[in-house]
């Protein structure tokens, strides 16, 4: 009697055990590129039909996730058009979305998606490494922003970005930085705080953080501006363009000019740092570029290849602008505690604190 060809036949005829078959259909990318090669070859002599299989329709989407962190980022706006480009070019489509910053949405709403996409992008994940990793058992997984060795990773060159930057302000004669901190899940905070203490000790600068911005946008560094003030640094480093705008926009509105009192620099380069007035000094990175290239590493990972265990770290640079200027010798300005706060600026800095526009 004639019957439907099994995993196990397909095993049989591709001379591998049916595990591997399994992770072959669900699982491309954990699958040597011959080794899948014989046995969809074997499954289409043998007649064997993805029905048999439970997530075999799942596998031959051509779709690829990509989770962001916050969709109202602008940080996000280039990695997300270059990744879709990139994707376009090899046949896939993305499905894109976001979390609010939570890990635990981030977790419940990818786990959702694994069922209809091949493989995920995760950006700025606020997962813990032991969940990514169980999602890299599952689906071929490339983490952006963030360093995990167990999986493909792409990260910007943040000890370098942030080199510059303290370079930078300490030419202009800075010698005291505050550093507006962002989400304490982030590891890339985690990485710019580190890299800035330890380029601090060898340029002889002092460095302060205050923070965390958890969600880090120009209202969360507004709302810090005051605590910028009582820092008394001539120079402020922002987590990200946003909470560095915040920060300017704040100063401004408590009397504290910038950058005559007080420089301020970004990270990313993203198009706020153009229009905000004075325009931002800030670390550019290649955002479309780093979401091209994952995509690309996945649809290789889905294809059978074995991604380098060693992360792809993007190139950092500094453009200047208006932001930052030589630092102020008069010392007069309410940053520095050396003259009273006029009753508007204390206003305005009851303001800021209440998280008033």
């Amino acid at each position: 009697m004639d019957r439907r060809p099994t995993i196990y036949d397909v095993a049989r005829a591709a001379g591998v055990a049916a595990s591997t078959v399994s992770r072959a259909f669900a699982r491309p990318g954990r699958v040597k590129a011959e080794t899948a090669t014989r046995i969809f070859e074997a499954a289409e002599l043998l007649g064997y039909r993805s029905t048999v299989l439970p997530g075999l329709a799942s596998a031959r989407t051509a779709t690829l996730a990509l989770v962001v962190t916050d969709i109202t980022n602008p940080f996000y706006a280039d990695i997300i058009r270059g990744a879709h480009e990139a994707a376009h070019e090899l046949g896939y489509t993305v499905l894109l979305s976001h979390t609010q910053e939570d890990a635990r949405l981030e977790r419940e709403w990818t786990e959702r998606e694994l069922s209809a996409v091949e493989g995920v992008l995760l950006a700025s994940s606020r997962m813990s490494d032991s969940a990514i990793r169980m999602m890299a058992k599952q689906k071929p997984v490339v983490v952006l922003n963030r360093r995990l060795p167990e999986v493909p990773c792409i990260f910007v060159d943040n000890a370098r970005g942030m080199r510059r930057a303290l370079e930078h302000l300490t030419e202009l004669g800075h010698d005291t930085v505050t550093y507006v901190a962002g989400p304490e899940a982030s590891w890339t905070d985690g990485r710019r705080w580190l890299a800035l203490r330890e380029s601090a000790v060898e340029l002889d600068v002092q460095v302060r953080r205050i923070g965390p911005c958890n969600t880090p946008t120009v209202r969360a560094g507004f709302g810090r501006a005051r605590e910028v003030v009582e820092a008394s640094s001539s120079a402020v480093v922002g987590y990200n363009d946003a909470v560095a705008i915040g920060v300017v926009k704040g100063l401004t509105r408590l009397g504290v000019p910038v950058p005559d009192e007080v420089s301020v620099v970004g990270f990313d380069n993203t198009l706020l740092a153009d229009i905000i007035e004075p325009e931002l000094t800030t670390v550019a990175a290649p955002l479309h570029a780093m979401g091209a290239t994952a995509v690309r590493t996945l649809v290789a990972m889905i294809g059978g290849a074995v991604p380098s265990r060693e992360p792809i770290v993007m190139p950092a640079r500094l453009v200047v602008r208006r932001s930052t200027a030589q630092r102020s010798r008069k010392r007069t300005s309410p940053a520095f505690g050396t003259t009273r706060v006029s009753p508007s600026a204390s206003a305005a800095a009851r303001s800021i604190e209440s998280g008033s526009r």
